[in-house]
């Protein structure tokens, strides 16, 4: 259903959606979303930093656990 959008229809959408909700509360609204994404990608970039520090601090690395007989084959 989706597929058979195009360019004009998705113009129309965008017509009507300015028409309902007026331009200061679109850009209002685009504003937010864009708070939000870049609330998302601190949060994401802060638990990637606290669990590599945590891994520094316990010493843990990845081990090879092939067997040598598979090892071979690769």
């Amino acid at each position: 259903m989706l597929n058979n959008i195009g360019l004009p229809g998705l113009l129309l959408i965008a017509v009507v959606v300015l028409v309902l909700f007026g331009r200061g509360k679109i850009s209002s609204l685009m504003g937010e979303v864009g708070k939000g994404i870049t609330s998302f990608k601190k949060g994401v970039a802060e638990g990637t930093k606290e669990i590599d520090e945590a891994s520094d601090e316990t010493g843990d690395t990845a081990k090879d656990v092939t067997p040598e007989d598979e090892k071979d084959k690769v």
